[in-house]
Formats: structure tokens, C-alpha cells, sequence
């Protein structure tokens, strides 16, 4: 009876799932293989073009690199954050989540200001006497990765903080009593408690990164075209909504097969992580 009682509560919840999720996933992805050409053609298209193979090859690149730089920023911060007072904890905190409080979009502008030939950067450089002339950083793959990167760290943070707070201080003392170093304390007690967290926080990262698409827009533009981007202009631009849902699917199976990898790590790493 409890057991019915559990799946007739989460039945309300998994039919909204199933119907405004699961279902237009299923249709989109059908409508790729019920062409006249035959079910595998807009995929030998998708994969046939150089053009196209490039921006999924960019955007693995550039999301791999968001989620390991954001890996590295968002672990150190938050093994600070979890080590701080709790008064100063909760500044840390608030600090972390307040670049969450402002859109996507107006975030990725002030990228603009900052990285512009007229913006913020150019100008200190230049009074410093360190450039004579402005860079030209807009419009180029480094500039995508850096406001990726501001975008995706606050998640990691976020879910980094709470795994790390959990991690008992009497099993770091215990080590250090034993005679490890720091440094193999942390390789062999705090990073493996810790995988669930990292897992987690990359997955959170790497989604977000693959399927952007106004950072790319705006940062990027037609030098630096991302997935999200491409999959727009077929979509709206070229009212080609075949190919665009072509380019969705590949998006949706390289996602999970992502999830699925980080997940085969995450058991080597800790096989009590998942």
C-alpha cells in the first residue's frame, strides 16, 4: 500500500514530465527519421557537412573546457566557502549566487563592455602602458569560454558548498594523525567524498555549456557559431525545422553520452559516489 500511495502521489508530477518533456523530445527526434529520403538521411547530411561538423567539434571543445575551468574555480572556492566561518560563509555565499540574480543576456552584454576594443580591459591595458593598440578579443573562442565560465562557476559553487560541508572534519584529522601530508589528504579523503558534488556540478555545467545559445550569440557570432546557434538559424533564420531538429537529436545523444562517461568516472573515482 505505501508503495502504491508513493507512485499515485508521483503519478500527477510524471504525467506533466512525460507530456511537456519526454513527448516533444520523442517528436522531435521522430521527425528526423519520417523524411522521404530515407530515416537516416538528415543525419548522413548533418555528418557529411565539414561546416557542421566543425561547430559540434567547437562546441564539445569549448564545453569541456568551460567544465574543467569551472571544475577548478568552483572546487577551490567552495572548499574556502565550506572552511569560513559562519558569518563569512554566508557573504561567500551570497556573493557566489548574486551574479544568478541578473539574466543570462544582460550578463553576457557586460562581456561586451569588458572585452570590446573600446571596453574596460583595452582601456586598463592601454593606460597601463602594457598594449599600445587594443586587442581584438571579441568574436573569438577564448571570449566564449571566459563568460561560460562566469556564467556556469556560481552552479558549481552552489553544489560543491553543500558536499564539502558534509565531509566530517574528525576524517581530516584522522589523516593528518596518521602522517599524510595535505596534499594526500586531500588526493585520498576530501576529493573522493567530494565526487558526487564534482559529477553533479559538471553535468550542470556541460548542459548548460552544449546548449547555450546568447553567450555564443553575442560573443561569438558567425566566427565562434556554437550548436544552440546553428540549430536557431535553421530553425529561424532558414525555416528549415528538419535539420534543426536533426541538430537537437545529436545535441540530446552526445548530452547523455557525456552524463553516461562522467558517470563511469565517477564509479572509478568512488564507487559509493553513485
Amino acid at each position: 500500500m505505501k508503495r502504491f500511495a508513493g507512485w499515485t502521489l508521483a503519478a500527477p508530477a510524471t504525467a506533466l514530465v512525460l507530456v511537456f518533456l519526454v513527448l516533444p523530445v520523442l517528436a522531435t527526434i521522430w521527425t528526423t527519421f519520417a523524411t522521404p529520403a530515407g530515416p537516416f538521411a538528415t543525419y548522413i547530411s548533418f555528418f557529411g557537412s565539414g561546416f557542421r561538423r566543425t561547430v559540434l567539434f567547437r562546441t564539445i571543445e569549448i564545453s569541456l573546457t568551460t567544465t574543467a575551468i569551472a571544475l577548478v574555480i568552483g572546487f577551490l572556492t567552495a572548499y574556502v566557502v565550506s572552511r569560513s566561518p559562519g558569518w563569512l560563509k554566508s557573504i561567500l555565499i551570497v556573493a557566489a549566487v548574486f551574479p544568478l540574480l541578473t539574466g543570462v543576456v544582460v550578463r553576457s552584454f557586460a562581456w561586451l563592455i569588458i572585452l570590446g576594443k573600446n571596453g574596460i580591459l583595452n582601456s586598463t591595458l592601454i593606460n597601463l602602458g602594457l598594449i599600445s593598440e587594443p586587442f581584438s578579443m571579441l568574436y573569438t573562442q577564448g571570449a566564449v569560454v571566459v563568460a561560460m565560465v562566469y556564467l556556469f562557476v556560481p552552479l558549481m559553487i552552489l553544489t560543491l558548498v553543500g558536499v564539502l560541508e558534509s565531509i566530517p572534519d574528525d576524517l581530516i584529522q584522522a589523516s593528518a594523525s596518521l602522517g599524510a601530508t595535505p596534499v594526500s589528504t586531500f588526493m585520498q579523503v576530501t576529493l573522493p567524498l567530494a565526487v558526487p558534488g564534482l559529477i553533479v556540478g559538471a553535468v550542470l555545467v556541460f548542459t548548460g555549456s552544449f546548449t547555450s545559445y546568447a553567450t555564443p550569440q553575442l560573443l561569438g557570432g558567425e566566427q565562434v557559431m556554437m550548436m544552440g546557434t546553428l540549430m536557431y538559424q535553421q530553425a529561424m533564420v532558414t525555416f528549415d525545422w528538419v535539420a534543426a531538429s536533426t541538430i537537437a537529436a545529436v545535441m540530446v545523444v552526445i548530452t547523455i553520452a557525456i552524463v553516461l562517461v562522467m558517470t563511469r568516472v565517477a564509479r572509478r573515482l568512488n564507487p559509493m559516489a553513485v
